[in-house]
């Protein structure tokens, strides 16, 4: 289910995590070659990309919100 992006945090291992209109978080890690979003290295391109629509796995498998 596509969910858009309200905001953002920083994991324990400072890794970006998308945090979901939806009440779901989702990391959105840049790990070239294998994920490429050099967006989220930046803050003006984690601005830019707030609304954006993401594919919500945790919406798809039914499960409760992580962010209450």
């Amino acid at each position: 289910m596509k969910q858009s992006i309200n905001g953002y945090h920083l994991d324990e291992e400072n890794h970006w995590v998308a945090e979901l209109a939806c009440g779901h978080n989702q990391h959105v890690r840049h790990q070239p070659p294998w994920v490429e979003r050099p967006w989220v290295t930046h803050e003006s391109g984690r601005a830019a990309m707030l609304g954006f629509l993401l594919d919500c796995k945790k919406c798809d498998r039914g499960e409760p919100r992580d962010n209450p």
